[in-house]
């Protein structure tokens, strides 16, 4: 069996690449000359350039190929180019998806997001089948994989053998960049936490989210949507830096930002990166935006349907903060 793999130096989609080695799959991996390739240094991997955005080398990684895991997305709270949004984000699915039906692939599992399933109703969840509507598209990100997960559900509705996922707010090892979520774990780790905003997300490991893609291709249904999520993971930010602060062993902070003043904030910084520095704000005014909103998440068709694994989340913190120490000291931090 041999996959292609787009995204796969990514945090989300290098874990996926582990998860096929270590099944035993042969693994390509689409990269630009740009992309690193440390985190897969000990893997066996054949790379092959290719752009989401040409159809011609997407159709060459994919030829002999069963699967396509297409986890490569435009992921920003800010951009100085929205349109790198719709031509990656939209265009680069629609074009995956052409070059894995033209060369036979026998299926595509594509990286969504919970940002296209609609807010849970007060004091609930939300689940695969709660709708989204414009109101929840709040910035560029989110509005372009909502429209590339609809590109993804038509054509499975035109035959072709697509399954949808929609990990959740994803922590654990290797997040070299750090991803939004793994700065929070860095920035509280290093102190640079003293408040917090009254938010909650749904946390779920990354090696868990790369099983369930797996699990997915072999298990999932064409045309249907799978919260890649974790049953116990529904925290507010305050839960979650408690555990993260037993973990460190470091106190969490006590004190709450009112939503107004992280607006506020939020602004002024975009509004500066926007027209002055032109490089990402500080506080990115749709990162305040998702934040007014609790994202969370019942993940049990996954776990039902794909026997989704679920790793509780302080074994994933202790992972986590064990390997950013490790990459700190190794980068004489």
């Amino acid at each position: 069996m041999e996959a292609l793999v787009t995204g796969g130096t990514g945090f989300i989609g290098s874990h996926i690449v582990r998860a096929l080695r270590g099944e035993g799959w042969a693994v390509r991996c689409l990269v630009r000359s740009s992309s690193p390739r440390e985190q897969l240094a000990d893997l066996e991997v054949r790379f092959v350039d290719g752009d989401v955005r040409d159809l011609a080398s997407l159709r060459e990684a994919s030829r002999g190929c069963d699967a396509v895991f297409h986890a490569a997305a435009y992921y920003a709270l800010w951009s100085r180019d929205d349109e790198a949004f719709t031509s990656i984000n939209v265009e680069g699915t629609r074009k995956v998806l052409e070059a894995a039906r033209s060369e036979g692939v026998r299926r595509v599992v594509y990286t969504s997001s919970v940002s296209c399933i609609g807010e849970a109703p007060p004091g609930g969840l939300a689940d695969e089948d709660t709708p989204c509507t414009p109101e929840d598209l709040c910035g560029a990100y989110k509005r372009t994989k909502y429209e590339a997960e609809r590109v993804a559900l038509a054509a499975a509705a035109d035959g072709q053998e697509v399954v949808v996922v929609n990990p959740a707010s994803v922590i654990g090892p290797g997040d070299v960049k750090p991803t939004p979520t793994g700065k929070i774990i860095v920035d509280f780790m290093e102190g640079r936490m003293p408040f917090y905003l009254d938010t909650g997300l749904n946390f779920v490991d990354v090696r868990d989210v790369a099983q369930g893609h797996l699990l997915a291709y072999e298990r999932g249904r064409s045309g249907r949507r799978y919260i890649l999520g974790n049953r116990e993971g529904n925290k507010s930010l305050r839960e979650f830096l408690a555990v993260l602060g037993e973990v460190c062993g470091r106190r969490p902070p006590r004190f709450k930002i009112p939503y107004g003043v992280a607006w506020m904030a939020g602004a002024v910084s975009t509004f500066v990166a926007d027209t002055i520095t032109h490089r990402p704000p500080g506080v990115p005014l749709n990162g305040v935006r998702m934040a007014r909103h609790r994202m969370f998440f019942d993940p049990s068709r996954a776990v039902r349907e794909l026997g989704l694994p679920q790793t509780p989340l302080r074994t994933t913190l202790e992972d986590a903060v064990a390997w950013f120490r490790e990459h700190a000291a190794a980068a004489g931090r």
